[in-house]
């Protein structure tokens, strides 16, 4: 079994105009995601959210463009990946984030980590996602950017 903490970030990295960013893993092929990884230590978690865009996305998120959405979602650690958590750790507390950028740009990603990566409008993002709580946060964009929803 493994080490890892129970204990995540989700963080939306997104444009002005409501573009998502998308990262293919790389351990699943066709599942996407926003940025998602776990705390390590006693980390604070917006530090978490800094460094899994770092390591997954090489952008520096160390500016105010990252805010904490006061988002917790429990949720049901898939079976394919429990064994990275101690024996017997079945959930996870995954805190939502927001990266904003003034438009979408180039990304280096953290090549055993993710296959690619691709800008889409929310509504696009939030069908692709394969995580329901990944989708749900990609629908809030709207309201958080102040756009339209159709």
């Amino acid at each position: 079994m493994g080490s890892k903490q129970p204990v995540s970030v989700l963080v939306v990295i997104h444009s002005k105009d409501g573009q998502a960013l998308l990262l293919e893993r790389a351990d699943k092929p066709g599942y996407w995601q926003s940025v998602t990884g776990s705390r390590e230590g006693d980390e604070a978690l917006i530090d978490t959210a800094r460094r899994e865009v770092a390591e997954e996305t090489g952008l520096d998120a160390s500016g105010s463009q990252l805010s904490d959405w006061d988002m917790t979602n429990r949720y049901e650690i898939y079976p394919h990946w429990r064994h990275r958590y101690p024996e017997g750790v079945t959930h996870n507390d995954e805190h939502v984030f927001g990266l904003l950028l003034d438009a979408p740009c180039e990304v280096t990603l953290a090549p055993r980590e993710h296959l690619g990566y691709r800008w889409l409008p929310w509504e696009q993002a939030a069908a692709l996602v394969f995580s329901p709580s990944n989708a749900e946060a990609l629908r809030l964009l709207p309201h958080r950017l102040g756009l339209p929803t159709g």
